[in-house]
């Protein structure tokens, strides 16, 4: 026996029923459910990404339906394909059953509900049982749209020169400085687990110019709120010889459009399943923090508390501004304080109160933050300085800055908040596969 790496295909898609029209195929699935009628059935069978409808009949063959057929059976069904028309004139398939092999059972019955269009239980039941949960169909489509938004992200990078690596997560510091990371006790070192992979990203400009990751990061953030979790999928890039920070918002925006582009051709099944409304996205306005304040505080009669960020009711009022005055789902907010940036930011030459970074905001929640960074050694050094920072505590990430860096710059997007805005959620864990918050680690 020799093994080719070739798997003998014995069955058929439902995508390729229009391929078999009227004649007798196989097709594997899970038994999503059974509808009884006086003298005829359907079942409905879920595969990987469609559910077909299957119907039984004694007039089809002389197979006859047992009793254990039931609910999430794995079976393999053979019968005919014929195609219905639907309201719309299209062609709608379905198989006319002869025979269905029974390849497991299921031990205990759903704890939920699944068969209906949405699963209808509140959301910490919905978590508890994901494993089950994810198999409706709107619960899954949710997270095929979720793949689109990092393939899509992925195939535009690698378009665009870019090398896709993969850093620790285990690391000596935190990037972002402050209190919020989690520490572990690695054979009697304190260690941190990643808050983003920025240091490491820009290590790596030095050596591929382009590079990018898709990976999770961690913040030890005692936050309950709709929008935060302790882990979460952030999709980071970082380039090599900019000419001003702008070149980071100009790849940024070339990724979304290619991937909103691609959620409406290749995952439309899904895009409509969920209703999910796709922006149209030609160019990005821009404004910055100091002026963006001002139109919180003139046009809609609100008195920040905060002067060196957003607080969430003003993101949404920024949403609101960009969607009136440009017809824009998305806006830049640049310029943000020095004070609020981490330390590898630049600041702005001709202000250092300011830096070369930015926020984008989408319809009024901030998913991305990048900028510029310091490519300088004496100057990155100085600054850490004035910030109380110690360098001989990141010799190694200053490797970079010493032996010579480009000037470079990147962001990082956070997935999960993304895919909830897109759908138009209230809350981030329907966007988590399996969610990590201050009161979850289960399942």
């Amino acid at each position: 026996m020799a093994v080719t790496g070739e798997i003998k295909k014995t069955t058929v898609e439902f995508s390729d029923f229009g391929k078999h029209e009227n004649e007798i195929v196989t097709i594997k699935g899970t038994v999503h459910n059974i509808r009884m009628m006086s003298d005829f059935a359907f079942v409905i069978l879920r595969t990987a990404r469609e559910t077909v409808q299957c119907v039984y009949s004694e007039d089809f063959s002389s197979y006859r339906m047992p009793p254990e057929l039931k609910e999430e059976c794995a079976v393999k069904v053979t019968g005919k394909v014929v195609a219905g028309e639907t309201r719309e004139g299209t062609k709608r398939y379905e198989l006319q059953i002869h025979d269905v092999e029974i390849l497991s059972h299921p031990a205990a019955i759903s704890p939920v509900v699944i068969t209906k269009k949405q699963v209808q239980c509140d959301l910490n039941t919905n978590l508890d049982y994901r494993p089950v949960t994810l198999r409706n169909p709107r619960e899954r489509a949710i997270f095929k749209i979720q793949e689109g938004i990092q393939r899509g992200f992925r195939e535009f990078l690698t378009s665009q020169n870019f090398t896709e690596v993969h850093t620790p997560k285990i690391n000596y510091a935190g990037a972002e400085g402050g209190t919020n990371v989690f520490k572990l006790d690695y054979f009697g070192k304190q260690v941190f687990l990643a808050q983003s992979p920025q240091l490491y990203k820009q290590a790596l400009v030095g050596v591929y110019e382009r590079v990018f990751e898709i990976a999770p990061v961690f913040r030890a953030e005692h936050h309950d709120t709709s929008r935060h979790l302790n882990e979460y999928i952030s999709m980071d890039f970082e380039m090599g010889f900019i000419d001003s920070f702008e070149d980071i918002m100009n790849m940024e925006t070339g990724a979304l459009k290619y991937i909103m582009n691609l959620l409406k051709t290749e995952y439309a099944n899904e895009v409509s399943l969920l209703h999910a409304d796709i922006p149209e996205i030609t160019e990005i306005p821009v404004i910055k923090f100091m002026d963006a304040k001002q139109v919180i505080m003139k046009q809609f009669k609100y008195q920040p508390t905060d002067m060196k960020d957003f607080d969430p009711a003003e993101e949404e009022m920024l949403g609101k501004y960009a969607k009136k005055k440009f017809n824009s789902d998305f806006i830049f907010v640049t310029h943000y304080p020095s004070k609020k940036r981490p330390f590898y930011t630049m600041d702005d030459p001709e202000d250092p109160e300011y830096t070369l970074s930015f926020d984008l905001l989408f319809r009024g929640l901030e998913i991305t933050s990048g900028g510029q960074r310091v490519h300088d050694y004496y100057e990155q050094v100085e600054k850490m300085k004035r910030l109380g920072m110690n360098p001989e505590q990141f010799e190694t990430y200053l490797m970079l800055h010493k032996y010579g860096a480009p000037p470079h710059g990147g962001l990082g997007l956070g997935l999960e908040r993304l895919t909830m805005h897109l759908l138009g959620f209230k809350n981030v864990r329907e966007a988590t596969m399996f969610p990590r918050d201050i009161n979850r680690v289960t399942p």
